[in-house]
C-alpha cells in the first residue's frame, strides 16, 4: 500500500489528524510541514492503474480538476496567499495527488532568483524540518480556516 493510500485509510478510520474534508473525487488534508503556511494536499480517492490525469475518464478528470481548483481557491483565501502553486508530480508517490502551496513574498528567503522561484528551490531540509510542523492547536486552527473557506465555495 502506498503512503497516500495509508493516509486515506487513516481518514476512513478517523485517525488522520490532518484531514479537513472529503469531496467527490478526493480528500483535502493539511500538509505535515508548514514552511509554506497553509500547504495543503488534495488526494485522489482511488489508486490502482490511474496514476496520470490522462488515465482518468474525461468526466472524472474534469471533476477532479474542478475540485482541485475549488480547494486551491479556499487555500488562497484561508491563508492570504499572493499566489498559489499547484503541483501534480508523482515520482515519489504515483498515487494522484495535488500539492497546493500558498505563496507570499520572501517565503523562500534568498534562495532561487533573488528570493523568487518555485518551492523546490527552497532547501528540502528546511522545508521538511520538524520546526515547520504545526502544533495541535495551530493545526486545528488551520483546519477550521480552510474548512470554513471550502464550505463557502461548495
Amino acid at each position: 500500500m502506498c503512503r497516500i493510500c495509508e493516509r486515506i485509510e487513516m481518514i476512513k478510520n478517523g485517525i488522520n489528524p490532518y484531514f479537513v474534508k472529503e469531496l467527490e473525487t478526493g480528500y483535502v488534508v493539511i500538509g505535515d510541514n508548514q514552511h509554506f503556511r497553509g500547504y495543503t494536499l488534495f488526494l485522489y480517492k482511488h489508486h490502482g492503474e490511474k496514476t496520470e490525469l490522462f488515465h482518468l475518464d474525461p468526466p472524472e478528470r474534469t471533476k477532479f480538476l474542478e475540485e482541485m481548483t475549488v480547494v486551491s481557491e479556499a487555500v488562497s483565501k484561508a491563508f492570504g496567499a499572493e499566489k498559489i502553486n499547484c503541483e501534480l508530480l508523482g515520482m515519489g508517490d504515483s498515487h494522484l495527488h495535488w500539492h497546493l502551496f500558498p505563496r507570499i513574498s520572501g517565503d523562500i528567503e534568498n534562495y532561487g532568483n533573488n528570493g523568487k522561484g518555485p518551492v523546490w528551490w527552497y532547501p528540502m531540509e528546511k522545508m521538511y524540518s520538524d520546526d515547520s510542523r504545526p502544533s495541535e492547536e495551530q493545526l486545528a486552527k488551520m483546519k477550521r480556516k480552510l474548512l470554513n473557506e471550502l464550505e463557502k465555495l461548495l
